[in-house]
């Protein structure tokens, strides 16, 4: 090892729930890292290009999720373009308008200015071109990761540990069992369009996706279909996307309907745009149809960004493995769900949730001298509380819109 340095919480991952986990740590007081093997904050939202900050509520008025999680919304706009629509922006609605959805669009590299800021403003210790490549473990606890960077190869010694990297990279490593789930080719981005309409970012700028999601699995061709995860298979997706863009640019300027000088891309993803990876077997795994159900150890809510009413109660197990070490969580897209419940835990607002949540835990049980896999939920709930979340569908206000209301 060339090098060695000690935390008291590691995070790995430097999207929004990896982000979420470290800030809500070094405001706890704790020393923490966050290690993000790209240059760049954001994961998926910034350099994914899937620049939407989905729904903080339920579709008829009210806030489901709050925390860090609106603190980033809101901060996505702080250097560049998009709205937030009213009343969530201070403002009075239309009379007799369908209530708004709380969301936006934004610029990822305006995004990607403020994240920084407010790493640096939380005293985060930021690494970035960083790889997570193995861990250490000893009686049944993480003691270190092994990295890789510039440096050469370390290690990143914590008491407390957080996944948040969306493909459990770190639990696969330590040895926590994970179920996979397939995904199809997928291909956003960037482009410019002479005129085209968009007024959240300007004019002429443009968010496509070029390759929609299926609605029957069963029409999708073998070779778009990837499950798993290997460095060949990144690879294979990466090129077999950026085909899909190839072909679609040359029919468009061959067609005479755009020539390549007022149509063309102009970001592609740093990194592949896989909706679902891996989730950790943890110690309750969400499933479909578990919307609307009383959960005890609720750890905060969210809706459904598809359609307006569903509301869901997190619990606070599906961010514990069922088996592994003691002190490492998983947040964001590598919490314990399967099936739509995957649909719901996998997106922005719910990642910035869980990895706030993740991060608050890790920093209590540091506190405490304790494994996270031992902090008392009531004391995780209390905390909760005092920083404004709302952990039932109960506590929140009647609903302000119909039943049929749309989002």
């Amino acid at each position: 090892m060339d090098f060695s340095v000690n935390y008291e919480v590691a995070v790995a991952g430097g999207g929004i729930a990896g982000i979420a986990a470290a800030i809500r740590a070094a405001r706890s007081g704790k020393r923490t890292v966050l290690l993000e093997k790209t240059l760049l904050p954001g994961g998926l939202a910034t350099s994914g290009l899937v620049y939407i900050y989905l729904p903080l509520c339920d579709g008829r008025g009210r806030q489901l999720t709050f925390g860090l999680a609106e603190e980033l919304l809101r901060s996505s706009l702080t250097y560049g373009p998009g709205e937030i629509p009213p009343p969530w922006n201070g403002a009075t609605p239309p009379a007799g308008a369908p209530p708004a959805r709380f969301r936006c669009v934004f610029s990822p590299a305006a995004y990607m200015l403020a994240l920084d800021e407010l790493l640096e403003d939380a005293g985060v210790d930021c690494w970035f071109d960083t790889l997570v490549c193995g861990v250490e473990q000893e009686s049944g606890r993480l003691r270190a990761l092994v990295v890789e960077n510039e440096s050469g190869r370390g290690r990143i010694e914590a008491d407390a540990f957080i996944d948040a990297t969306g493909s459990c990279a770190v639990c696969r490593r330590a040895g926590v069992p994970c179920h996979d789930e397939r995904n199809a080719l997928t291909m956003w981005a960037l482009e410019y369009r002479s005129g085209a309409p968009n007024g959240d970012l300007g004019p002429e700028l443009a968010l496509r996706s070029f390759t929609p999601f299926p609605e029957d699995w069963s029409r999708v061709p073998e070779s778009e279909i990837y499950r798993g995860l290997s460095g060949k298979l990144v690879s294979r997706f990466a090129l077999e996307s950026r085909r899909v863009l190839r072909e679609h640019y040359r029919e468009v300027h061959r067609s005479g309907r755009r020539s390549r000088r007022d149509n063309f891309a102009l970001k592609l993803p740093l990194q592949p745009q896989f909706r679902k990876l891996y989730a950790i077997a943890a110690r309750y795994v969400l499933d479909s149809g578990e919307d609307g159900r009383y959960v005890e150890d609720s750890i905060g809510l969210v809706g459904d960004w598809r359609r307006p009413g569903p509301v869901w109660e997190l619990p606070w197990r599906i961010l514990q493995p069922a088996a592994g070490p003691v002190n490492l969580l998983a947040a964001g897209r590598n919490v314990g769900a399967r099936n739509d419940a995957w649909e719901i835990t996998r997106v922005i607002p719910s990642a910035a949730l869980t990895g706030e949540v993740a991060g608050l835990a890790a920093a209590l049980a540091v506190e405490l001298g304790i494994p996270v896999s031992e902090l008392p939920v009531a004391r995780l709930q209390q905390k909760l509380r005092e920083l404004g979340f709302k952990l039932h569908a109960g506590e929140l206000a009647p609903s302000a819109a119909p039943e049929n209301a749309e989002g």
